[in-house]
């Protein structure tokens, strides 16, 4: 058995391996490096590898770091099977074509300048046109639905994401398992992980290696703190979110408070066109969903407020959020806040005071989202530096990662004899590395580029 390391390799974004043996070669995700545009344009635009090499592909889930250069790939030639839950392919039905007209407007946006400067003008990395083509190579796998083809492989729940899976390989006579990214116990809606059997070797993603999040169950107090404390100055609570989940379950939880009497009933957005997609894909797939989030939609509840909360599609309605006085809630994409409506809702409202900025997911080095986490008092939005006077909040809590302790017990369950570490900085990576090479696993963290031959 071989395997390839080429993205997510002490870093948190554009995941990507191969696993080759039992006969085939195959791709285990195709994600978008996030970063500092030169970079990114770099490790996104020119791929690895042979790609006529593969026989075909694997996904976890839908998370455009983990499948966002899938249509670059299919640009370039890849004409294979790309199996993954039936929930994914439906969010990503809206997610590829999404992330392909932000690569066609950053285009258009850059050949503007080099018109002025008479250089020559640049292709996206992708088109809507290739996003649709790529969709065309999914095929469905229920969780627990074996598949052979060359090694045999099954996927299970994952717990983080609507349809997310971890992948259970079987493959020169041995057990290999692949987390994707592993969720937490008792999220809202979804599912919690399911945990599998000992398995030989174990590739595991390491996001919060080296940290523990506080329980999730405070989420809701601090969610009541901050909307309440913005309502008392009559400010705005700005929440970058990732369009998928995180969108959702922030809607869940507000939602819910409002019912309670823990919050007054202000105006609240999620001004996100695909967040709005997303949502009714959530619908459709209630065989994901918790014991509680199934009950209630059962009961004919209105789980995600419509009617209570404004989704918003029209480009008007959005600009006219910035010209509103608060009290009210904006939740909008990119939960990094890299590209998106969000960036608007942040050049219009981070100087004042009043207002909160309320971080709810994971920020990749050189993010905006970093930046403002990291307390940076000057920050550039389009390109123009604006002074942060809102105050930032972090809501751990929110998190869809297993922090360090869900991660360590994982470990300790699955038994594997050897781990390889991905998609984690190097503060989360190393230290998470060491807590598992005490408990006697022979523990790599791979470099990008590191090929594994293993006996």
């Amino acid at each position: 058995m071989r395997i390839e390391f080429y993205g997510a390799t002490k870093e948190v974004t554009g995941s990507k391996f191969i696993i080759e043996g039992d006969g085939v070669r195959v791709l285990f995700e195709c994600g978008l490096f996030q970063g500092r545009r030169k970079e990114a344009e770099e490790k996104n635009r020119n791929l690895p590898f042979d790609i006529k090499s593969l026989d075909y592909m694997i996904l976890s889930h839908a998370h455009i770091d983990h499948s966002g250069n899938i249509p670059n790939l299919v640009k370039n030639g890849f004409e294979k099977d790309i199996f993954t839950t039936p929930a994914t392919i439906d969010l990503l039905e809206y997610m590829l074509k999404d992330s392909a007209h932000i690569q066609e407007r950053d285009a258009e946006y850059v050949n503007k300048k080099h018109k002025k400067r008479g250089e020559p003008p640049v292709e996206p990395l992708y088109t809507v046109e290739d996003a649709e083509k790529a969709l065309g190579f999914f095929t469905p796998v229920e969780y627990r639905q074996p598949v052979n083809r060359g090694f045999s492989f099954y996927f299970l729940d994952a717990g983080h994401i609507l349809g997310s899976s971890m992948v259970m390989i079987e493959i020169e006579g041995k057990k290999l398992l692949f987390t994707g990214d592993l969720g937490r116990a008792n999220l809202p809606i979804i599912r919690d992980p399911e945990i599998p059997g000992k398995v030989d070797i174990l590739i595991t993603e390491s996001t919060y290696g080296n940290r523990v999040h506080r329980n999730i169950e405070n989420a809701e107090k601090d969610l009541t703190d901050v909307i309440n404390r913005a309502v008392k100055r009559r400010g705005k609570v700005i929440i970058p979110s990732f369009a998928v989940e995180r969108a959702q379950e922030v809607v869940f939880s507000i939602n819910k408070l409002i019912e309670k009497g823990a919050i007054p009933e202000i105006p609240i957005y999620v001004d996100s066109p695909l967040a709005v997609n997303i949502t009714d894909v959530f619908l459709r797939h209630p065989e994901c969903f918790d014991e509680e989030a199934y009950n209630l939609l059962r009961e004919n509840h209105n789980i995600f407020g419509f009617g209570r909360i404004k989704y918003i599609t029209d480009v008007e309605e959005s600009k006219a959020l910035n010209h509103m006085d608060g009290p009210m809630i904006i939740i909008s994409a990119s939960g990094m806040c890299e590209h998106g409506r969000i960036l608007h809702h942040l050049k219009n409202n981070i100087e004042d005071q009043r207002n909160i900025i309320l971080i709810v997911g994971f920020q990749a080095k050189n993010t905006l989202g970093r930046k403002l986490v990291d307390g940076e008092r000057i920050v550039k939005i389009f390109g123009q530096p604006y002074e942060r006077r809102a105050e930032v909040v972090v809501l751990h809590e929110f998190s869809a990662h297993a922090d360090r302790n869900d991660l360590i017990e994982f470990v300790k369950k699955v038994q594997p004899e050897r781990a390889f570490l991905v998609h984690g900085e190097e503060d989360q990576i190393y230290p998470f590395g060491e807590a598992i090479s005490e408990m006697g696993i022979e523990v790599d963290i791979p470099d990008a580029g590191e090929v594994y031959q293993i006996p």
